[in-house]
């Protein structure tokens, strides 16, 4: 478990990464301790050179011996005044295996002399060649054993390798212990805040508040905060559609039943005599048919989206007129003048009772604005065929659509402009035409009026389509 933890990953990486340096240190360390090795014997030999010149007589053997044996070489030989001279001498066992020159050696030069003599276990015999300490001579050469140097480079690099050890284990638990502080424990206390939101979500109280310190950690929060802040929000909305849904199917069942005994009615005034009614009855009753149809299909509602579309072919006029006859009435007294551009004989494939519905709604909406106005106005409804399918306009020369219902056009509850308004007309009407796998789009907006703007394909698309189309619409 430690080591597939954020902090006992960290500790790990740190301790990796404190020695990978400590090896990259460790040749130039080990190359210049070694050059200092050989100076020190130089610098000694020298010493023990001109103790022997000081006393201008020849010394014995025992003392010759002392002076070497404490300078730790075998031979001196010092150049003064452009004359080589051996100074002092001993027995060499073997042969000079190498020669090192410190008079002017490049890094690359030590460091990999300092690597060859490391891994070298073997004495060997060298000559080492540097100037002499204060230009007490033009050079200094000596001829040593390496069994020292080795054993000194051993040891010296013993002891970087322990320091290194105990200063990787420090950075790390200090390392560790700052992650753990700073990083490791925001992230459990935003990593329990999901899970106590995710417990219930519904509560606003479980939204995490942003208070991280550091500055990644805070837009993370923020922007954790945010989503779970719009999540609530939408299932508190979803949970009062869901009451909605509830009592406008108890309302409808209510009103279908008055509405079934208004449509009895209405079936007795079409055998009236007089002309007014006999001309009215139709428009009657079409209006209440269509009330009962749609609480029928308000108790039949079992899913997010309206039922599919029965497709079926009808001319266009009849239904426009049906339409502007309604918003007329509707529009009482308000000077609003309602035009038809429909071709003649125009006919369309579709649900003529969804059309129905998404006309009113968008004739509805703008007579609407336009009363809101206390101006006069227009409404305009035209429609034209081409080789794609149909087009259906509604154009009216109210005050235009105001920015915040433009960015919410087709979300319930959101879209309305007026006051008092839901905001559902358009999210419905613009579900039903995508039913008929076509588009409602606001085509254009502003002080001179609005224009929405119906496509109808000629073909519904498969996938706009989960259901099948009614067997009137097959054969059609």
């Amino acid at each position: 478990m430690f080591r597939n933890s954020l902090s006992g990953r960290f500790l790990m990486l740190t301790i990796l990464f404190v020695m990978l340096a400590e090896v990259l240190i460790f040749v130039p360390s080990i190359a210049r301790f070694r050059e200092d090795f050989l100076l020190s014997r130089l610098e000694r030999a020298q010493i023990a050179s001109l103790a022997l010149l000081a006393t201008e007589d020849i010394i014995d053997d025992a003392l010759e011996t002392e002076l070497l044996e404490n300078a730790g070489v075998m031979n001196v030989v010092l150049r003064r005044d452009e004359m080589r001279q051996l100074i002092l001498t001993s027995p060499i066992p073997q042969p000079v295996e190498d020669t090192y020159d410190l008079r002017d050696p490049g890094a690359w030069v030590l460091m990999r002399d300092a690597v060859r003599r490391f891994w070298k276990t073997e004495p060997q015999i060298v000559r080492v060649i540097g100037d002499p300490v204060r230009e007490a001579g033009l050079l200094i050469e000596v001829t040593m054993s390496t069994a020292e140097l080795r054993a000194a480079m051993v040891d010296y690099g013993l002891r970087i390798l322990w320091l290194s050890a105990a200063i990787s284990v420090v950075t790390a638990m200090l390392l560790f212990m700052a992650v753990r502080t700073f990083i490791v424990r925001p992230i459990h206390r935003v990593v329990a805040a999901m899970a106590s939101y995710a417990r219930a979500p519904e509560d606003a109280r479980r939204i995490i508040v942003p208070s991280a310190g550091a500055t990644e950690l805070r837009e993370a929060e923020v922007a954790l905060a945010e989503m779970q802040k719009e999540l609530t929000g939408a299932l508190k909305q979803k949970d009062r559609l869901a009451q909605l849904g509830g009592a406008v199917a108890k309302i409808s069942h209510d009103l279908r039943n008055i509405l079934t005994t208004a449509q009895l009615f209405a079936d007795r005034m079409e055998m009236s005599e007089d002309p007014a009614v006999k001309r009215a009855a139709p428009k009657l009753i079409n209006s209440i048919s269509r009330a009962v149809n749609l609480c029928e299909s308000t108790l039949t509602f079992g899913r997010a989206e309206e039922p599919r579309p029965s497709l079926s072919r009808f001319p266009l006029a009849p239904l426009v007129g049906d339409v502007i006859d309604s918003e007329r009435l509707a529009a009482g007294d308000h000077d609003i003048s309602y035009a038809e551009d429909i071709p003649a004989g125009l006919t369309l494939r579709a649900d003529s009772e969804q059309l129905f519905r998404v006309l009113s709604n968008l004739v509805r909406n703008a007579r609407q604005a336009i009363v809101a106005t206390g101006e006069p106005g227009e409404i305009c409804i035209a429609g034209r065929e081409d080789d794609d399918g149909w087009e259906v306009t509604v154009t009216d020369t109210g005050p235009g659509l105001p920015p915040k219902a433009q960015e919410h056009l087709f979300q319930p509850f959101q879209g309305g402009f007026r006051k008092g308004g839901s905001g559902l007309g358009l999210a419905i009407s613009a579900e039903l035409i995508r039913g008929h796998g076509g588009t409602l789009d606001l085509r254009s907006t502003g002080p001179e009026g609005t224009t929405f703007a119906i496509m109808l394909p000629r073909e519904v698309v498969e996938s706009d389509a989960s259901l099948p189309l009614t067997s009137e619409a097959a054969a059609e």
